[in-house]
């Protein structure tokens, strides 16, 4: 990430319509491969033409739902990666990433299951935890290194 932000002095971080200036190499020389790049690119031309929302464009202020739809619009985003930027850029408190292998397998060992968990079944269990299931999935991540 900070090879990529190095490619554009000046900025904290670039707009889409920069990113779309710079050629494959320049952006291949901060360690992308061909295909990231061509997510990066996807992603900057959507968000450019209004489809994906940006910090300007009220990015803070659309919901979960919102957001996940827009940018699983662009290729090479998934719902599993639009929900760490819900809750590590975005520090939305509520969302439980029930698809992630870490967050399944803290559950299964905490309450020492003999299976993994599945999504749906985690997705059901955690609706106690709202409004504040970001952190249960903190807890969880961090009950795999215990």
């Amino acid at each position: 990430m900070g090879r990529f932000i190095e490619l554009f002095p000046g900025t904290r971080f670039p707009d889409p319509g920069l990113v779309l200036t710079k050629t494959g190499e320049q952006l291949r020389s901060a360690g992308l491969s061909r295909q990231k790049l061509g997510y990066i690119r996807d992603v900057a031309a959507k968000a450019q033409a209004g489809m994906i929302p940006t910090h300007r464009r009220g990015l803070p202020r659309r919901t979960d739902d919102e957001l996940i739809a827009a940018f699983t619009l662009a290729k090479g985003v998934g719902r599993w990666s639009v929900e760490m930027m819900l809750i590590f850029s975005l520090g939305r408190l509520d969302v439980l990433p029930v698809d992630d292998y870490g967050v399944r397998a803290g559950y299964s060992k905490a309450k020492q299951l003999d299976t993994m968990i599945a999504p749906k079944a985690l997705a059901l269990i955690g609706q106690r935890w709202a409004p504040y299931r970001s952190i249960a999935a903190w807890y969880l991540w961090r009950a795999t290194e215990a």
